[in-house]
């Protein structure tokens, strides 16, 4: 199953190695990724396979908000299908 997870805040150090840990213990492949800067708030978008997660799915987004509480970010999961046809729009 694949998902997309973004992740939105004020660009500080370790956001990306925060995310990228965490994903790696529940057992969750990052299969592409992209971010950037803008003014200042950092913005990363991941695909990820969570296939073989240790956790199911609706646990996932909760797993990596605690896992990155403290850098002050918003991390949202949401199903590559849901995301497709939310974009399709």
């Amino acid at each position: 199953m694949k998902a997309v997870v973004s992740v939105i805040g004020t660009d500080r150090v370790g956001i990306i190695a925060a995310v990228a840990d965490k994903l790696a213990k529940l057992g969750i492949n990052i299969e592409d990724i992209s971010q950037t800067i803008m003014q200042n708030n950092f913005v990363m978008i991941m695909l990820v396979d969570a296939e073989n997660s240790a956790v199911p799915f609706d646990k996932i987004g909760g797993e990596l908000q605690s896992a990155t509480a403290h850098l002050g970010v918003t991390v949202h999961v949401q199903h590559e299908g849901l995301f497709d046809a939310m974009h399709r729009l």
